[in-house]
């Protein structure tokens, strides 16, 4: 399971677009699914079914108390010197964005699920290298960005992965506000 934020309609298919200019590159790399597009907050693995409730009951109000922040898709890179990642930048206000990333992490603690400790670094997952990644790309540069307008997240989201399909989106909370939001 993992939570976050996911771009609206608009950002999404100028998103699409840009790659679509590098879809079919030489080296290109097996591209994320439009739908599943998001910002990761944080990544809590297999959550137990006895965790499930009192996840759920933590995180409505981390997103209750979140204040606005807006964001805008920025350019694109890689992690590594052998990347297995190719990412779009998160820009706008990644601070604000930064500590809901850590009130989410906390609150799933304190509701017993383990969270990832590491630093928390605002992308959104372009596509992937199968293997021990590629070698040196392009593709960042062909992808300068900024993609879509500024954009404000409107809710935070708990998903869940499995291997080979889409992700389940099990809930979600609107960001300021109170109550869920329907899946």
């Amino acid at each position: 399971m993992f939570t976050g934020v996911a771009p609206p309609p608009a950002v999404v298919r100028a998103l699409t677009a840009a790659v679509d200019g590098v879809r079919d590159d030489p080296g290109a790399p097996r591209w994320s699914d439009p739908a599943d597009l998001h910002i990761t907050l944080a990544f809590l693995g297999e959550v137990p079914g006895a965790r499930v409730a009192g996840l759920l009951g933590a995180l409505g109000p981390v997103a209750a108390g979140a204040p606005p922040a807006t964001l805008q898709l920025t350019g694109a890179g890689t992690f590594g010197r052998r990347p297995r990642v190719l990412w779009a930048g998160v820009g706008g206000d990644v601070d604000v964005l930064g500590a809901l990333a850590g009130r989410v992490a906390a609150a799933a603690r304190h509701a017993g699920v383990p969270v990832e400790d590491r630093p928390f670094l605002p992308h959104l997952t372009l596509g992937r290298w199968p293997g021990s990644g590629t070698a040196a790309t392009p593709l960042p540069d062909r992808l300068p960005g900024p993609h879509g307008p500024p954009w404000r997240p409107a809710a935070l989201v708990l998903w869940r992965s499995r291997p080979g399909t889409r992700y389940e989106r099990l809930a979600g909370w609107p960001l300021g506000g109170s109550g869920p939001v329907a899946r």
